[in-house]
């Protein structure tokens, strides 16, 4: 199996993405950024996506699993962290029109980190 890179995921994506009608947002340089903050944010009103990249042997650091933690509380956004391997279901969630209603949770599989009910 040819092995993706993380860039080479992202540039996937990308194109995914767009094709699907999502705006697309990747950082040029995260140098500056907030240490741990998702690679990748997508819109596609009603809808806004946050998601971690991440080779196939890449693993989380702790500042971004604290990211997606606290992104899942907030209703409406959903945070994913992603692996090549996770394309036919990346595609399956860009596709969808609406916000998914269940999703596994956890590290380190594709998921949609849901909403806290109050």
């Amino acid at each position: 199996m040819i092995q993706v890179t993380e860039r080479q995921f992202t540039f996937q994506l990308k194109d995914l993405a767009e094709t699907l009608g999502w705006l697309f947002y990747h950082p040029f340089l995260s140098v500056h950024s907030a240490r741990g903050y998702p690679d990748c944010t997508l819109v596609r009103p009603p809808r806004i996506i946050v998601c971690e990249l991440k080779s196939e042997k890449g693993q989380p650091t702790a500042a971004q699993h604290e990211w997606l933690e606290a992104l899942q509380h907030c209703p409406g956004v959903e945070a994913y962290l992603w692996r090549p391997a996770d394309l036919d279901e990346i595609v399956r969630i860009l596709q969808a029109q609406t916000l998914p209603k269940a999703y596994e949770h956890g590290f380190p599989i594709a998921v949609a980190l849901q909403p806290v009910e109050e």
